[in-house]
């Protein structure tokens, strides 16, 4: 027999995360001797997020069916970073956009406390824009 609240255990740290992420959780039970954990995701970032999350508790997941859709009219949470020494807006468009070059868009979402994208400073927070 399968252990409902041990699988639930197994898997916690992905439906936490998922909440966290604004992943609207619509079933978490056993369904044909695994847990079946059925949701809807902000967007594709976040659905593959929790596919990360999955694979790295258990990368062949056989006890577990993840049904995880898209519904655009949940809210992402809003991503922020806060500058730290050393730090430039390409710097932080390298690592969370994987292109240095973006940093405009970071820019662009901070205007209301950045007047130049050359002059940012520690302990600044800035909005990450997905």
């Amino acid at each position: 027999m399968v252990d409902l609240e041990a699988l639930k255990k197994k898997y916690g740290a992905v439906i936490d995360y998922g909440k966290t992420r604004g992943v609207s959780w619509k079933n978490v039970h056993i369904e044909k001797d695994k847990l079946l954990i059925r949701g809807a995701a902000p967007n594709d970032a976040i659905k593959n997020e929790m596919w990360i999350k999955i694979k790295d508790i258990d990368p062949l997941f056989q006890d577990l069916t993840a049904d995880i859709s898209i519904d655009s009219t949940l809210k992402a949470p809003e991503t922020t970073y806060t500058v730290a020494a050393g730090d430039s807006l390409s710097k932080i468009a390298k690592q969370y956009y994987g292109d240095a070059n973006k940093y405009m868009k970071i820019f662009e979402a901070n205007k209301d406390q950045l007047k130049n994208p050359d002059l940012i400073k520690p302990g600044q927070v800035l909005r990450i824009p997905d």
